[in-house]
């Protein structure tokens, strides 16, 4: 078992929380309960599955949640990608996105091949 407030994954998805949750500000009102609560709920799910992961017994059920979490990753890199064809956020808001939420992703593939 690992205690997830010390891994540095855990620790890195927190900063793409507030990071993903300032951009998504920047969407219009009508998005609310579309785009914006879409990419929220896809950003805490990387954490969340790390910590959860974290308290299984096998580091074979932790590496299922770890994939998970970097599922999630791509599906926020979509997001991301979408609010910027949808003219929400800027170029540099997609490029600075993206480069954040792929450090995350190659943190989180790196720990869990560590795993096997």
């Amino acid at each position: 078992m690992h205690n997830f407030r010390e891994l540095k994954i855990w620790q890195k998805s927190r900063i793409l929380v507030k990071e993903i949750y300032k951009i998504s500000y920047k969407f219009p009102p009508h998005e609310q309960f579309g785009l914006t609560s879409q990419i929220q709920r896809a950003v805490v799910s990387i954490p969340t599955n790390i910590a959860e992961g974290s308290g299984r017994g096998t580091n074979k059920d932790f590496a299922r949640f770890l994939d998970i979490a970097i599922s999630s990753g791509f599906e926020i890199e979509t997001d991301v990608i979408l609010a910027y064809d949808l003219e929400y956020i800027t170029e540099n808001d997609l490029n600075e996105s993206i480069t954040k939420i792929q450090e995350v992703q190659k943190m989180i593939f790196a720990f869990r091949n560590s795993l096997k």
